[in-house]
C-alpha cells in the first residue's frame, strides 16, 4: 500500500514539472511534504539518513561553488572570457557552441559537471547576449556536454563518486575504461549540435564587427580578487582531483573554497549571496527526499531486482539490461540516488558472475547508463537542474519539454553508442 501511494506521489509530481503548470519547487516541496505527512519517509530518514534522505553532500557542493562563482563574477572573469572565446571563434555561432561545448566537457572531467556549468553559463549567457543569440540551446548543449564529460573521470559526475567508493575504483580506472569513449561521444555530440541547433546559428555581422572589435582586457574590474579566485579555484581543482589521496568530499573543498574567498573578498557577503541559486537548492531537497521515500518503500530495489532476474546468469545480457534500464530510470528519476541505489545491486550481480568473463565491466554499464541517461530530462541529473535555475535567473526560462526534446536524443545516440563500446572492448577483445 505504502509503495503505491509513493508511486503515485511521484507521478504526480512528475507530471506537474514536466507540465510546468505549477513552478518546479513548489511542486518539489510539496511532494516531499506530503511523503513526510504520509509517513512514507521520517523526518529522521529526510534530513539525516544517507539512503533516504536530502544528499547534504549534493546540496553544499553546490552552495560553495555557488559562492564561489559569485564572488569570481564580481572581478569581471566572466565578460573576459566571453570576449575572448567568442573572438576566437571569429563570432561564429555555431563555432562559438563548439567550443563552449569542448569547454565544458573537458572540464567537466577534471572538475566536476555542476561546477563547471556554473562557471561556463554565465559566459554563455554573456556571448549570447552580445551577439543576439537564444542563449536557451547554447545553455542545454552545455548541460548535455558536461554530463557527457562527467562521465570520463571518478569526480566528474556524482554517480561515479557513489561507484568507486562501492566498488573500491581508483581515479586512473575511471579514465582507462571510460575515457576513450567518452572522446567519442563528445565529438559525436558536437556533429549533433549542428544538426539539433541548427536554427540558432543566425548571426548578425554588425554584431560580429562590433564584438571583435573588443578589448576583452577592460573587462576585468578588480584584479586582485581574480588573482585570489583563481588561486582558490586552482586549489579546489587541485583537492577534487586528490580526493582519493587527501579524503576530503568535494563539498569540504567547495565550502573551504567559498569561504576563504569571502574572508579575502572584504565585502559585505550579501554581495556574493545574492548569487546563489537558492530555488535549486531548495528542488533538489524536495527531490531527494521524495525519491528517498520511493528508496524507503522499495520501490526503486523491486525494480533493480526484477531486472537482475532478467539477466539468468549471462553477463553479455546483463551488461546490456542494466546499460539500458539505467539509462532509463536516469531520465525520471535523479541519476546520484538511483546510482546509491543499484550499487550494492550490481555488487551482487558481480559475486554471481565471478569466473564468467570480467564482471567489473557491470560497473561501467551502469556509470554508463546513469551518466548518460541523465540528460534525457530536465530532472534526470545536477548539472541540468543548476542549468535551468540559472537560465531562469538570466531571464531565458528553458521548458521541461525544451530540454527533453534535446535531452532524449542526445541521451539515446550516446547510451546506443555505449553498448558496442562495452561488447567490443569487455566480451571480444578482453
Amino acid at each position: 500500500m505504502s509503495a503505491a501511494v509513493a508511486v503515485t506521489i511521484f507521478a504526480v509530481a512528475y507530471a506537474l514539472i514536466a507540465s510546468e503548470k505549477v513552478n518546479r519547487v513548489v511542486v518539489a516541496l510539496a511532494g516531499a511534504g506530503l511523503m513526510l505527512a504520509l509517513r512514507l519517509v521520517s523526518s529522521e530518514d529526510a534530513f539525516h539518513s544517507t539512503d533516504f534522505g536530502i544528499d547534504w553532500e549534493v546540496i553544499f557542493l553546490l552552495l560553495g561553488m555557488m559562492i564561489v562563482v559569485g564572488v569570481m563574477k564580481q572581478t569581471g572573469l566572466f565578460e573576459y572570457l566571453a570576449i575572448w572565446s567568442a573572438k576566437k571563434a571569429r563570432g561564429q555561432p555555431y563555432r562559438i557552441m563548439a567550443a563552449l561545448v569542448v569547454l565544458t566537457a573537458v572540464a567537466s572531467a577534471f572538475l566536476d559537471n555542476v561546477t563547471t556549468v556554473l562557471l561556463v553559463a554565465p559566459v554563455t549567457v554573456l556571448i549570447c547576449e552580445r551577439l543576439e543569440l537564444p542563449p536557451a540551446p547554447y545553455l542545454i548543449a552545455l548541460a548535455l556536454a558536461s554530463n557527457i564529460g562527467g562521465t570520463a573521470t571518478l569526480i566528474g559526475d556524482p554517480p561515479n563518486i557513489i561507484i568507486a567508493s562501492q566498488a573500491d575504483l581508483s581515479y586512473t580506472d575511471f579514465l582507462v575504461n571510460l575515457a576513450p569513449l567518452v572522446a567519442l561521444l563528445l565529438a559525436v555530440f558536437v556533429v549533433l549540435c549542428r544538426l539539433l541547433f541548427r536554427s540558432s546559428f543566425a548571426s548578425r555581422p554588425e554584431l560580429v564587427q562590433e564584438l571583435m572589435r573588443l578589448d576583452e582586457g577592460e573587462a576585468i574590474v578588480d584584479r586582485r580578487l581574480l588573482v585570489q579566485s583563481l588561486a582558490v579555484g586552482v586549489a579546489a581543482t587541485a583537492a577534487f582531483a586528490l580526493h582519493g589521496l587527501l579524503h576530503y568530499d568535494p563539498a569540504v573543498v567547495a565550502l573551504l573554497g567559498a569561504g576563504v574567498l569571502l574572508l579575502v573578498a572584504n565585502r559585505p557577503p550579501t554581495v556574493f549571496l545574492r548569487e546563489v541559486e537558492w530555488p535549486t537548492l531548495a528542488f533538489f531537497a524536495g527531490l531527494f527526499i521524495m525519491v528517498g521515500a520511493l528508496v524507503k518503500v522499495g520501490v526503486i530495489q523491486r525494480l533493480a531486482d526484477a531486472a537482475a532476474d532478467l539477466t539468468g546468469g549471462r553477463l553479455l545480457l546483463a551488461t546490456t539490461l542494466l546499460l539500458w534500464v539505467s539509462g532509463l530510470l536516469s531520465a525520471v528519476i535523479d541519476n546520484i540516488p538511483y546510482v546509491a541505489t543499484m550499487a550494492p545491486v550490481t555488487a551482487t550481480l558481480i559475486q554471481d558472475f565471478h569466473g564468467a568473463g570480467d564482471p567489473t565491466v557491470l560497473w561501467w554499464s551502469l556509470a554508463l547508463g546513469a551518466d548518460l541517461g541523465g540528460n534525457a530530462t530536465a530532472i534526470g541529473a545536477s548539472a541540468n537542474v543548476v542549468i535551468l535555475g540559472l537560465s531562469e535567473r538570466a531571464g531565458h526560462r528553458i521548458s521541461f519539454l525544451q530540454f527533453t526534446k534535446y535531452g532524449a536524443l542526445v541521451a539515446l545516440v550516446t547510451v546506443a553508442i555505449s553498448m558496442p563500446y562495452l561488447w567490443l572492448r569487455y566480451f571480444v577483445l578482453a
